[in-house]
């Protein structure tokens, strides 16, 4: 087993990097923050945005070998369990993951306790919003943005000087400003305050609000385009064991999701009706399928058709008169009729 050494205090940046060892803790731009091994830190559970790749993560990881970690990371502490994890990762996940790629094993932190799990969230989905602005974002995380931002537990409050806190920690001369309060004397519903901020109209706020309603396996389904956003409306209907099952048709099947099959999945739900057979039906598109028809199609041959019609005959003349023979001929002889009836 190995011991890691105490830690100690210093008493500036400069005595810092002169270290032979890390140390803690260490004050910068006001905020006091502390040298944490990566091995004692955890990423934030359910984690809903994904970690940079491609160019933007390359570009990141050169920058932390070049410079280092330049914003420290914000973590809560967290009662240490059989995993060693002492801290969970709020703000910073992109950073620590750049840095471990970068040959780093800690990182500066700034350490949050007593934190509600809305706050907790609150750091998560802000961090991200700075970051990635909410226009890059993949549906699903948009669906995650909104519906904290309009949940009923939601303190703007809060909200304000976490966003605040934030922005400072990034940019020391950052000014504070309430970028989210309404235009004096305009009342707007939740969903309307939401949708100005993100620059959304209030029905595609209520569809990703729908969205975060999803289990996230047909999240990413949604991410990769596999299922339209309009589609997952209707998905977002169905009880958590029905979306479960659609999932698993989907992995085992190549089938294409429509608006036709997922309202029709919707509408067997709340008919109670969605079984595993019904689902595959609906998806593979059997149950839409018609019946082949069993009876064999006529054709009169034209020295037939010459003899007894004449060339301008309409469709429905000939009809009525093939109709009209036939019941004659029945007529004349009923036993043919019930060797030909089904």
């Amino acid at each position: 087993m190995v011991t890691r050494p105490t830690a100690k205090k210093v008493k500036s940046l400069d005595e810092l990097l002169m270290a032979d060892e890390p140390t803690l803790p260490i004050q910068a731009n006001d905020k006091v923050f502390l040298i944490i091994s990566f091995e004692k830190i955890r990423p934030y559970q359910n984690h809903p945005f994904r970690l940079y790749s491609g160019e933007r993560l390359d570009d990141l990881v050169e920058s932390i070998k070049a410079n280092g970690i330049l914003v420290p990371m914000i973590v809560r502490k967290i009662e240490c369990g059989e995993d060693g994890f002492e801290y969970e990762m709020l703000a910073g996940h992109n950073r620590m993951n750049g840095a471990k790629l970068a040959g780093l094993i800690e990182g500066p932190c700034i350490v949050k306790e007593y934190l509600t799990d809305e706050e907790a969230l609150m750091y998560v989905v802000e961090t991200n919003v700075i970051q990635r602005s909410f226009t890059d974002m993949l549906p699903s995380e948009k669906a995650t943005v909104l519906s904290l931002s309009h949940s009923k537990m939601f303190s703007q409050g809060k909200r304000n000087d976490i966003i605040n806190e934030l922005k400072r920690l990034e940019n020391p001369e950052y000014i504070r400003e309430n970028e989210t309060s309404a235009p004096l004397g305009q009342k707007l519903t939740t969903r309307e305050k939401v949708g100005s901020e993100y620059g959304l109209s209030k029905n595609t706020v209520a569809r990703l609000l729908r969205i975060d309603k999803i289990s996230n396996a047909l999240k990413d389904r949604i991410d990769n385009n596999q299922i339209s956003i309009r589609c997952a409306v209707d998905i977002s209907y169905l009880k958590e064991n029905e979306q479960k099952e659609i999932e698993q048709v989907l992995s085992q099947n190549e089938f294409k999701v429509d608006m036709k099959k997922t309202q029709m999945l919707r509408s067997y739900s709340n008919d109670n009706k969605l079984n595993e057979k019904a689902i595959y039906q609906i998806l593979s598109g059997e149950i839409n399928k018609k019946p082949k028809s069993t009876t064999p199609p006529i054709k009169i041959k034209h020295k037939v058709y010459s003899k007894f019609f004449s060339p301008d005959a309409k469709s429905n003349e000939i009809e009525k008169v093939v109709e009209e023979a036939l019941e004659l001929y029945f007529e004349m002889h009923p036993e043919r009729k019930e060797v030909n009836s089904f």
